[in-house]
């Protein structure tokens, strides 16, 4: 990609990227408030009281009394200076909330993406280069196993055997309860805690990207390019890297940009079952209390956390490929 262009196509990315989320919003808004229920009878509900003036308090102190469409404005100027609201079961404001639990699932979906892709890849590639052999066979099935087993099993199987069984690993939470560790100690128990939740989130996506870079290397393989450079004497490893797989990585950074955004969707449920204290897990509690306000504050979140990455997806297509013009 010409360099000179960068700052075009970001500032066009970036303006499209705005009308993107402000779509998100308005529409995840509207669809919130168009869910059965009343906030104020549950707020009500959890302190005691339910009389209908109290419940009329509620209404008026949580803006609830207001036509939807002066709610709307009102959200809307406050997501522009990242007020996302007040949290009625928590006490807190929902930014503060997000951004104590944000590190943890950055942390989490981070590891899995990074561990999914780089396995994901190079097994994929194994795959490729002993096509018909026991090796891709065996890729394959193991491939096609974590595709097809869901999420919420694996991890439960996973505390089973290495929690419960073996001992191994602690199956819960995010560091050990009732321990103060410092420095190096500390960093070694979250990454034991770490371990098997984003094992779990990983292996579906490891399924997804063998598959696609085996699919795509024996695609890229029969072109005549290849076909060129072999009869040239070019070394077959050479070959099979700068040729095969460097271009079979463009759909492969294509979905991967794609999923990137999809796996703090998984994250709710690996979250939930490893209680790690992460947005996911955040937004399951308050979609449990009704908590309208925090729902929407992870929903804006995690829209601006796919953009970005669909952002960064279009840039890394254009370094893989310099034949890829980045238009805006």
């Amino acid at each position: 990609m010409d360099l000179t262009r960068l700052p075009g196509f970001l500032a066009a990315r970036l303006a499209k990227a705005a009308v993107v989320i402000l779509a998100i919003v308005v529409c995840n808004f509207l669809l919130i408030h168009a869910a059965p229920g009343d906030p104020a009878s549950v707020i009500a509900g959890q302190s005691g009281a339910a009389d209908e003036r109290f419940l009329a308090q509620l209404r008026e102190q949580f803006g609830l009394d207001r036509p939807l469409h002066v709610q709307l404005w009102i959200y809307l100027k406050g997501v522009l200076t990242l007020d996302l609201g007040f949290s009625h079961r928590q006490q807190l404001p929902v930014w503060t909330l997000i951004q104590a639990r944000l590190p943890a699932t950055l942390l989490l979906t981070g590891t899995a993406f990074v561990f999914a892709i780089v396995t994901g890849v190079t097994l994929g590639a194994l795959a490729a280069r002993r096509v018909g052999r026991w090796a891709d066979s065996l890729i394959t099935v193991i491939a096609l196993t974590f595709y097809a087993t869901p999420l919420f099993w694996i991890g439960l199987m996973l505390v089973l055997v290495f929690s419960v069984w073996l001992e191994w690993l602690p199956s819960f939470g995010m560091s050990s309860v009732g321990v103060e560790l410092h420095g190096m100690a500390a960093v070694l128990d979250v990454a034991q805690h770490l371990l098997l939740p984003a094992l779990t989130l990983g292996l579906f996506y490891l399924a997804v990207y063998a598959r696609l870079t085996r699919a795509t290397m024996l695609e890229v393989a029969d072109q005549d390019f290849v076909k060129t450079a072999r009869a040239k004497g070019v070394p077959e490893g050479r070959v099979l890297r700068a040729h095969v797989l460097r271009n079979a990585m463009l759909p492969v950074i294509t979905f991967a940009g794609i999923q990137a955004g999809q796996l703090v969707g998984g994250a709710i449920l690996v979250e939930t079952v490893f209680a790690w204290p992460g947005i996911g897990r955040l937004a399951f509690d308050a979609l449990l209390a009704r908590d309208y306000a925090v729902l929407l504050g992870v929903f804006f979140c995690t829209s601006v956390m796919v953009v970005a990455f669909n952002l960064v997806t279009d840039l890394l297509y254009a370094v893989v490929d310099p034949r890829v013009e980045a238009v805006g």
